[in-house]
C-alpha cells in the first residue's frame, strides 16, 4: 500500500494522489464470492419516507455491499488465512478476504501491516499479533486495538474508519478503560472483543481526488456556501456581493448554533464516559 501521485499532463491529474495495492487486480467485482456479497440499492441519502435526510448525496457509481463479519466469535479457536487485500467502495479501510480452516470464506476489516498469507484467529486469549482478535481483558495495557465492542456479542461498533485506532489505558474492576480516536476515555466492559492492530488505509486521509467529477464517482455531490444562499434558504444567505453573515456566530440552514454547540442528548450513557474530548476528568 503506497501513494502515488501523478504527472501533471491533465488539470485533473495535477493534485491527484492515490492509495495503490500492491496486489490489486483491474476487476474487483467478478472476484468477490457470491456468498459474500449482496446488491445495494441507491438511496440518495433518503429515509424509509423518502425524505432527504443526509444532504449532498446522489449518484455514483454502482456498487455490491461486501459483508463484513465484525463479530468473528462464532469462529473462536478456528484459524483463518488471509488470501487477498481488496478494496471496498462502502468504506475507507481496506478488507481483508480470509479462508479457514473448515473451508468458509470471510470478510474482515484489514489491520495496518497485514500481508496474504498470515493466519489470524479470534479467542477469548490467543497470540497478541496483528489481526487477531480477544477480550479486553487478556490485551495488554497500551496496545493499539480497532473494531471495538461496546455491547456484549454485538460484534464491533466503533473504530473502523481508515487508518484509526484505539488504546487500552487500564483494566480495573469489572471495565476496561479505553481511550477512543477522539480521546474520549469510556469504560468497555472486559468481556467485549477487540482486534490488535490499527485500521489499513492509513494514506487515505493525505489522497486527493484530483478533480470534482471522482467526488461525483463516489455518490457525493457538491456542498453550497450558505453565504452565497439566499435568505429564505440559509442563516447565512442575502446582502450583496461577498457579504459577511451579519450573525454573532455561524449557524446551520435550520438557525441551530455551527460552532462549539453540544448536540448530545444520550444522557443514559453518560455514566460510560470517564474523560471527554476537552474536558478533565469527572470527579
Amino acid at each position: 500500500m503506497a501513494l502515488k501521485k501523478f504527472k501533471p499532463v491533465t488539470p485533473g491529474r495535477r493534485e491527484m494522489s492515490i492509495v495503490v495495492l500492491g496486489n490489486k487486480k483491474k476487476s474487483l467485482r467478478a472476484k468477490v464470492p457470491k456468498s459474500l456479497r449482496v446488491g445495494l440499492k441507491k438511496r440518495a441519502g433518503r429515509n424509509n419516507a423518502g425524505r432527504i435526510t443526509v444532504r449532498h448525496r446522489g449518484g455514483g457509481h454502482k456498487r455490491c455491499y461486501r459483508k463484513i463479519d465484525f463479530r468473528r466469535t462464532d469462529k473462536a479457536g478456528i484459524p483463518g488465512r488471509v488470501v487477498e487485500i481488496e478494496y471496498d467502495p462502502n468504506r475507507t479501510a481496506f478488507i481483508v478476504l480470509v479462508v479457514y480452516v473448515d473451508g468458509e470464506k470471510r470478510y474482515h476489516l484489514a489491520p495496518a501491516g497485514i500481508k496474504v498469507g498470515d493466519e489470524i484467529v479470534t479467542a477469548p486469549k490467543t497470540k497478541i499479533k496483528v489481526g487477531n482478535r480477544m477480550m479486553l481483558k487478556n490485551i495488554p495495557i497500551g496496545f493499539e486495538i480497532y473494531n471495538l465492542e461496546f455491547q456484549l456479542n454485538k460484534g464491533g461498533q466503533v473504530v473502523r474508519s481508515a487508518g484509526s485506532s484505539a488504546k487500552l489505558v487500564s483494566l480495573e474492576g469489572k471495565y476496561a478503560q479505553v481511550q477512543l480516536p477522539s480521546k474520549e476515555i469510556r469504560l468497555v466492559h472486559k468481556d467485549c472483543y477487540a482486534t490488535i492492530g490499527r485500521v489499513s488505509n492509513e494514506e487515505h486521509g493525505i489522497s486527493s481526488s484530483g478533480k470534482a467529477g471522482r467526488t461525483r464517482w463516489k455518490g457525493r455531490r457538491p456542498q453550497v456556501r450558505g453565504s452565497v444562499m439566499n435568505p429564505r434558504d440559509h442563516p447565512h444567505g442575502g446582502g450583496e456581493g461577498k457579504a459577511p453573515i451579519g450573525l454573532k456566530h455561524p449557524k446551520t440552514p435550520w438557525g441551530m448554533p455551527a460552532l462549539g454547540f453540544k448536540t448530545r442528548r444520550r444522557k443514559n450513557t453518560n455514566r460510560w464516559i470517564l474523560k471527554r474530548r476537552r474536558e478533565m476528568i469527572k470527579k
